[in-house]
């Protein structure tokens, strides 16, 4: 029997990273553990247990709390059951929205750093062992094209292009640290969510499909790299 192609995803309540975990529970070959800090509310997550074909596991994990980061690793190891992680997918962030360099809240940058630089890079440290012991080994980093310099989205929202363009150093640090390990930033377009709002361009199954096709082709001479959702890379 082939062993299952294990995947850990964060922030998976609703938008991208609930189509994630839709997607690939439709698979009898992926274990998935879906994260996100209430799953008791989390009903649209909590439904895909009933269709999905491979195996679905939801484990309470908030990406801007320290120790529920950690806390989290116990749980995690016991569904694993000594085997690897193939996947580590920091999928969860926040916004501030359409805030500038010269008019934002003090605090709300602080929580979106936390959220979505500090807590990606702690879930990688504290999942490396896994990693380790996982067949693929891949990091991937969920970005925006807003974290682009050379892209030149001018002055709008500023705290998320700079909690993003932090991500996006990070992973390429994190690319040169562990060869063995294969760490890219994608960016998943401008989605109909919650955060992309109702004027977005794509689906989030269009997405979705994209980068699943594109994380399972990916090879060490990608680890480091910035790519759009379609697998086309971008400029930093």
């Amino acid at each position: 029997m082939t062993e299952s192609t294990t995947w850990l995803i964060s922030g998976t309540s609703r938008g991208i990273g609930l189509e994630l975990v839709r997607q690939l529970v439709a698979s009898p070959s992926n274990l998935v553990i879906a994260t996100c800090r209430k799953p008791d509310g989390a009903s649209a997550l909590k439904a895909l247990k009933g269709s999905a074909k491979g195996s679905l596991h939801i484990v309470s994990l908030d990406t801007g709390n320290e120790a529920s980061i950690r806390a989290s690793v116990k749980e995690v190891d016991k569904i694993l059951a000594g085997r690897g992680l193939d996947y580590l997918y920091n999928n969860a962030a926040i916004t501030e929205g359409n805030d500038s360099a010269f008019e934002f809240s003090y605090k709300g940058l602080l929580e979106t750093l936390q959220v979505n630089v500090a807590g990606p890079a702690l879930m990688a440290q504290v999942y490396l062992p896994y990693l380790e012991r996982g067949r693929r080994k891949v990091i991937v980093n969920t970005t925006s094209g807003l974290a682009s310099i050379g892209l030149d989205f001018g002055a709008k929202n500023a705290t998320y292009s700079v909690s993003k363009t932090a991500l996006n150093m990070l992973t390429y640090k994190q690319a040169k640290a562990r060869p063995d390990l294969i760490a890219y930033v994608i960016d998943p377009g401008w989605v109909k969510t919650d955060m992309g709002g109702p004027d977005a361009m794509m689906e989030a199954n269009e997405t979705v499909a994209k980068q699943i096709e594109l994380a399972k082709m990916v090879t060490p001479k990608d680890s480091g790299k910035f790519y759009r959702h379609d697998g086309e890379q971008v400029v930093w």
